[in-house]
C-alpha cells in the first residue's frame, strides 16, 4: 500500500477493479467552493467534511477532474512541476495527480496560509513538511487530500474506492481478507459482501498511509483486520504484525467512512 490510491500492493489488474469516483457530501456551512484560478481540467476546489465524524484542527479540499481537459502548460501555469514519472504517464495519471496536488496546496494554504506542493518521495508517497501528516487519494474523475499540523495529529489516512460488484467482490476477497475477516463475511449476509470487501481494502488502505510515515516499515493486507464496521460509518481496525513498540500486534484503532452513490471514502486519523 501507498499514500497515494494509484499505487499499492494489491495487483494491478485487482486495482483496476476497485477504481472510481467519489461524489462528495456537502455539510452546510463547511462547503465552499474556492475561488483560486484553475485549469479547465480541474474547475474547482471545495472545502468540505464529507465524512460522519468531523476532526478538529483538519483540513479537507477535494475536486473533480477530467483527463480530456488536461491541455499543455496546464502544470506550469498551476506552478506545480511534474515529476519525470508523471510527465512520461498518461492524460489520466496527469490529470489525477495535478488534481492532488491542487487540493494539497489549497488544504495547506487554508491549514496555516503556507503555499506549498508534496513533492513524490523515494518510497512514491507524497512528501509534507515536517511540521505537517497529510494523505491524498484520487479515483476516476475525483481527487482529495486533508492536512494538518502535527500538535494535533500524528498519521493521517484518506482513501476512496468504488464499491466492487458481488462477482469482483468475491474474487478480490482472499487477497483482501485474513481468515477471520473471511468467516465473519461468511456469516454475515450476502448482500454485503461486496461492501464488505471494498471498506476492507480501503480501511486497510487508509491505515498504510496514516501509519508508514510513523512507522516507516511497509505492511501488507494480511498484516491488518478489520474487527467491526456499522453502518453509521464508525469501524475499528487491528493491526496483526509488530511494526515498533507502540504500533504492535493487537493494538486497535477507529476509522470512519461514508457511501455515496456508490463510492466509499475512507479514513484513518492517529491523534498526537
Amino acid at each position: 500500500m501507498s499514500d497515494e490510491s494509484s499505487d499499492t500492493t494489491l495487483p494491478p489488474a485487482s486495482r483496476a477493479a476497485t477504481g472510481g469516483v467519489f461524489n462528495a457530501i456537502c455539510f452546510p456551512a463547511k462547503c465552499r467552493p474556492m475561488t483560486q484560478t484553475l485549469p479547465p481540467c480541474c474547475p474547482t476546489l471545495t472545502t468540505h467534511w464529507p465524512l460522519p465524524h468531523p476532526l478538529a484542527n483538519v483540513v479537507l479540499v477535494s475536486g473533480r477532474f477530467d483527463p480530456q481537459q488536461l491541455t499543455d502548460g496546464d502544470f506550469s501555469r498551476c506552478l506545480i512541476e511534474p515529476p519525470a514519472s508523471i510527465q512520461r504517464s498518461v492524460a489520466k495519471r496527469q490529470a489525477e495527480f495535478l488534481a492532488g496536488r491542487l487540493c494539497a496546496r489549497e488544504a495547506m494554504r487554508q491549514l496555516d496560509g503556507r503555499v506549498h506542493v508534496p513533492p513524490i518521495g523515494d518510497d512514491r508517497a507524497p512528501t509534507w513538511p515536517a511540521d505537517l501528516c497529510g494523505s491524498i487519494t484520487h479515483s476516476t474523475g475525483w481527487a482529495a487530500a486533508l492536512v494538518a499540523h502535527k500538535r494535533h495529529w500524528r498519521g493521517l489516512g484518506l482513501d476512496v474506492e468504488q464499491v466492487m460488484s458481488s462477482e469482483r467482490a468475491a474474487r478480490l476477497a482472499g487477497e483482501i481478507l485474513t481468515a477471520d475477516e473471511l468467516q465473519r463475511m461468511a456469516q454475515g449476509p450476502e448482500h454485503q459482501v461486496a461492501l464488505r470487501v471494498t471498506l476492507t481494502f480501503s480501511l486497510k488502505e487508509a491505515l498504510f498511509k496514516a501509519l508508514y510515515p510513523i512507522v516507516l516499515k511497509r505492511f501488507y493486507f494480511e498484516d491488518a483486520e478489520l474487527l467491526q464496521w456499522s453502518e453509521d460509518g464508525s469501524a475499528r481496525l487491528c493491526l496483526k504484525i509488530d511494526l515498533s513498540e507502540e504500533w504492535h500486534s493487537g493494538k486497535e484503532l477507529d476509522a470512519q467512512f461514508s457511501v455515496q452513490d456508490g463510492q466509499l471514502l475512507s479514513l484513518v486519523a492517529i491523534q498526537a
